[in-house]
Parts: structure tokens; C-alpha cells; sequence
């Protein structure tokens, strides 16, 4: 912190209460993995189930957070890092809120993905590893950027020019090359359920 002068401010509302009201737990679901692996699409998808079920959900994507808040970062490591952290802060305020997020990041370095993890309390973070192939993550490109990134427009190109590091002990792995969406979502919402986040009556 720049700053000495700043003292944290009680909450007159806590989170166990809110969580008691909603009948839920909020939790941040942390979807990791290539461009074109599925992230936003399996985010999206779960929020919507989430939101049948009546829990407050939001959806943070990587490429609409960069619009905004955080539009003066680029791509080199350090502003990935610093664009990770951000989320992190939002993502944890939500939760304290009483809301589910969900961040659909590449957050390609293991090391910023952990940090957020350590600022969390314990349970509340939750890494799903959205496991697809990076030849089949490129035979999608959805938004053109592989191409781009092999003639060299792109820089810094996650799995072309710049690494990605998977997770090590993930809280669940779906692979979106051999499964569908549908099974993924029924298989987070079965995680949700078994972890005390949502009621046993959410099981698909």
C-alpha cells in the first residue's frame, strides 16, 4: 500500500449473514485455462443455472474487465500479474456481498492465481482448470487470435509466445475437448453441492 493513512472500516452487514438470508455461500469460481478452451462459454453457462436457482451471481470476463477497470493494463507479465490482482479484489468484495462470482481469466501464471487464493478466506476459492488442448484451442480460434499471434501480430501470445502454467491441485478439472458444456456444468454444480456452497437440493 502507497498509502499509511487508511483503516480498514468494519462491515455493519457481515457475509455469514447475508449467506444465512440467501440460503447459499458465496464463492468465487476461478475458471483458468487457453484462449478458446471454454472458459467464458462455461462460466456463462453455470451463471445461468446459478441464477434458475436464484443465487446472486456475477460473471467477470477477461476481455470485458480490460474495457474498464482495468483498460491501462496490457500484456506484459507484469500487468497480467496486476490485472490478476484486481479481479482477485473485485471477486472477494462480490463474495463478501453475498454474490457467487465468476472469472473467466486465461491468469496464465500459477503464482497470481495462488495469491488470490491465499487472500481469500479458505473454502471460498475454488480453481477450475477448463482443460482443452492447445491444437484444439487454435483449430476453434474463435476471436482469430491465434492466427494473429502466429504471424506475429500478437506478442506476448499465451501458448504461442508467453507460457501458461496449469494448475497443480486444481478443485476440478473439465475438459471441454471431450465432454459438453452441459456435463460441465452438471458436474461444478455437483461440486458446489458436495462443498456446502449450494444446498443437496441443487444436485442436477
Amino acid at each position: 500500500m502507497k498509502s499509511s493513512n487508511v483503516v480498514w472500516q468494519p462491515v455493519a452487514v457481515t457475509k455469514a449473514q447475508r449467506e444465512q438470508r440467501n440460503g447459499y455461500r458465496a464463492a468465487t469460481l476461478w475458471f483458468t485455462g487457453f484462449s478458446g478452451s471454454g472458459k467464458s462459454t462455461l462460466s456463462y453457462a453455470v451463471e445461468e443455472r446459478l441464477f434458475a436457482m436464484g443465487c446472486n451471481t456475477y460473471v467477470f470476463d477477461g476481455d470485458n474487465i480490460r474495457h474498464g477497470l482495468c483498460r491501462d493494463l496490457g500484456f506484459s507479465d507484469t500487468d497480467r500479474t496486476e490485472n490478476i490482482r484486481r479481479i482477485g479484489e473485485v471477486a472477494k468484495l462480490t463474495n463478501q456481498a453475498g454474490v457467487i462470482a465468476l472469472t473467466a481469466f486465461i491468469s496464465p501464471f500459477r503464482k497470481d492465481r495462488d495469491l488470490v487464493r491465499a487472500s481469500m478466506p479458505e473454502g471460498d476459492f475454488i480453481e477450475i482448470f477448463v482443460q482443452c488442448s492447445l491444437e484444439e484451442c487454435e483449430r476453434r480460434d474463435v476471436k482469430g487470435l491465434y492466427k494473429k499471434a502466429r504471424a506475429g501480430e500478437i506478442t506476448a501470445f499465451t501458448g504461442i509466445s508467453s507460457p501458461y502454467e496449469p494448475p497443480l491441485a486444481p478443485e476440478l478439472v473439465v475438459d471441454t475437448e471431450s465432454s459438453s458444456y452441459a456435463d460441465g456444468v452438471n458436474r461444478i454444480i455437483d461440486f458446489l453441492c458436495q462443498r456446502g456452497i449450494l444446498p443437496p437440493s441443487a444436485r442436477a
